[in-house]
């Protein structure tokens, strides 16, 4: 079981970048899938989730508007869209897999992150 996130970097202010998730090892259409992130110093903090078939999302009030969470089963792929950043956006961004409701808050596996820094 793996899931790769990528597509971070260094952005500024109110620009925007894509991040991505890659599973394997399991069926990713079981599995809800959320996007967590962590910033220095401070607790992992959720970011957005999507259900398995795609139509239902659950954002943080500090993203919504902002960020959009989508997946593609078929490609084995999740996506967050993150535009106009600030640079209290700036974490570690982890993805994760959940058997249950995407709004449980309760995750199987975690995959390693990827840092998005936001220039001021």
């Amino acid at each position: 079981v793996q899931l790769q996130a990528s597509g971070g970097g260094l952005v500024q202010f109110g620009g925007s970048l894509r991040l991505s998730c890659a599973v394997s090892g399991f069926a990713l259409d079981a599995y809800a899938i959320g996007w967590f992130r962590q910033a220095p110093g401070k607790e992992r903090e959720f970011v957005a989730s999507i259900n398995v078939s795609g139509v239902r999302m659950n954002y943080a009030d500090s993203v919504k508007g902002r960020f959009t969470i989508s997946r593609d089963n078929a490609k084995n792929t999740v996506t967050l869209q993150m535009n106009s950043l600030k640079p209290e956006d700036t974490a570690v961004y982890y993805c994760a897999a959940s058997r249950f409701s995407f709004r449980s808050g309760t995750y199987d596996w975690w995959g390693q992150g990827t840092l998005v820094t936001v220039s001021s």
